[in-house]
C-alpha cells in the first residue's frame, strides 16, 4: 500500500462517511459512520490516521477519557500499520475493541474495497 493512492470511489465513500459523522445529530450514529470510515481507510496511512483523529475529537467532546486515550495510541500506530499493511481488517477502530482484532467487514464495504483492487 505504500505510496498507492486511495482510489476515487473509495475516497468518495470515505469522505461521505466522514461527512455523515460530522452532521449526524445522534452520538451513536456519529460513531457508526466513523467506524465505517475507519474500515474503508485502513489500507491508507493518512486517511486512517485522520479517522482516528476524528474519533479522538468525538471522544473528547463526549468526555470519554478511555476512548480518547485509546485513540491517542491508535493515532500513533495507524500510519505505520497502514504503510506496512499490518492492520486488523474490518476492525472498527474503537477503544472498546482490541487493536489487533480482525472483524467481519460489512458486505457493502467489502465489495467497495474489492472492486478498488484491495484484495481482502
Amino acid at each position: 500500500m505504500i505510496g498507492r493512492p486511495m482510489p476515487a470511489r473509495v475516497r468518495a465513500a470515505y469522505r461521505a462517511e466522514m461527512r455523515a459523522a460530522r452532521t449526524a445529530t445522534e452520538p451513536g450514529a456519529r460513531w457508526r459512520h466513523l467506524e465505517r470510515a475507519h474500515i474503508i481507510s485502513q489500507p491508507w496511512p493518512w486517511p486512517h490516521t485522520a479517522n482516528h483523529f476524528a474519533m479522538f475529537t468525538l471522544a473528547i467532546r463526549q468526555h470519554d477519557r478511555r476512548e480518547a486515550l485509546g485513540q491517542v495510541v491508535r493515532m500513533i500506530v495507524a500510519a505505520p500499520g497502514s504503510a506496512l499493511g499490518r492492520y486488523p481488517e474490518g476492525n472498527t477502530g474503537r477503544a472498546t475493541v482490541g487493536m489487533t482484532q480482525p472483524m467481519p467487514i460489512p458486505a457493502d464495504l467489502a465489495a467497495l474495497l474489492q472492486t478498488a483492487g484491495d484484495a481482502r
